[in-house]
């Protein structure tokens, strides 16, 4: 996979959905408006005049402007929501150096006045009280996630593996550990393959986009539905990405070679996420997480479409798959109980 182009997508659709959404009349911190032009600005610019190295370029202005911010940005929240007011106001006023907004610095000045106020320990009216905040933020997120855990220790397992059988660009390395083929599956009776080409990466960046998207989707998926239906969910759409791989090249509507990687089952996660919240539409916010499911989609279709390297036909796959599982196995709503959603 090409790294530049990988950033250089990140560089330009990031920015577009944080200024789809920041413009919004009432959506907070507007400085996120500015952080997207600059960040448009520097690669548009570097694309111009270094056209090669414009992804690695617009990529670092993503990661300081955008990506930082919103990292340390949840961190002041889960910081305030405890009580931590020094270590959130400190962190904040670091912040400012790459997140220079009115609202940030009015934040930090709130922190300084709720430490020395002992009497107000909740005035900070923007800070969510601590049975809001995500149970994954305040415990490990895989501590409470044991089939992830197990995934990614799994996924991390045979990539050493295959690291140590032979370069991993190698078709022939590949077909020898288990890569998928659909002509082997189809007139060699190779069965196996749907499964161990699940595990398998065509390198680093490969394995690392998978397993951040597992790490980040995975855990409130799990405690939601349970840990075996988040195993059933994520092993079975991952066969029915090999499957539909497999069925739609032997009905000549794609032409693959090999298959590889664990994003027909990240796929799979994001379709029982959709399937899960649809069936559990009356909890509150359902419908705005509904509509971040389908912002993922759509980026990933884009770029599908954009890197010839992936194939479009095993998330697609893995994504209707994983939609019917969440819709299956997602437990039924329950009159007066708590949001099963509330921690995506």
């Amino acid at each position: 996979m090409n790294l530049n182009h990988i950033f250089l997508f990140l560089a330009i659709v990031s920015p577009l959905l944080v200024l789809a959404r920041a413009w919004r009349p009432s959506a907070p911190y507007h400085g996120w408006r500015l952080a997207a032009l600059v960040v448009l600005a520097v690669t548009g610019c570097a694309w111009l005049l270094w056209p090669k190295a414009s992804g690695y370029i617009g990529g670092t202005a993503w990661f300081l402007l955008l990506f930082l911010p919103a990292i340390a940005l949840r961190k002041i929240t889960e910081l305030a929501a405890h009580g931590q007011y020094k270590s959130a106001g400190k962190l904040g006023a670091a912040l400012q150096i790459l997140h220079p907004t009115a609202e940030l610095r009015e934040q930090v000045r709130l922190f300084r006045r709720l430490k020395s106020n002992a009497a107000h320990p909740r005035a900070f009216s923007s800070v969510p009280d601590n049975r809001d905040i995500d149970y994954g933020s305040r415990r490990s997120q895989l501590r409470s996630a044991p089939a992830v855990l197990v995934l990614i220790l799994a996924n991390v397992l045979v990539f050493l593996f295959e690291i140590s059988v032979g370069d991993w660009n190698d078709p022939r390395v590949l077909h020898r550990i288990g890569a998928l083929e659909p002509h082997a599956v189809v007139s060699e009776g190779e069965y196996w393959r749907l499964f161990t080409a699940l595990f398998l990466h065509g390198g680093f960046l490969h394995l690392a986009f998978n397993l951040f998207a597992l790490y980040f989707l995975g855990p409130p998926l799990e405690r939601s539905i349970g840990t075996m239906r988040f195993f059933a969910c994520y092993l079975i759409s991952g066969l029915a990405s090999s499957a539909g791989v497999v069925a739609l090249n032997e009905l000549g509507l794609v032409r693959v070679a090999e298959v590889i990687g664990a994003s027909g089952c990240i796929m799979g996660v994001v379709g029982a996420w959709a399937g899960f919240l649809l069936r559990h539409h009356h909890t509150p916010f359902a419908k705005q997480r509904l509509a971040n499911i389908g912002l993922i989609v759509v980026i990933q279709i884009a770029f599908d479409l954009s890197t010839p390297q992936v194939s479009m036909a095993a998330h697609m796959c893995g994504l209707v798959a994983g939609f019917f599982l969440g819709l299956i196995l997602a437990p039924r709503p329950v009159a007066g109980g708590v949001d099963p959603g509330r921690s995506y």
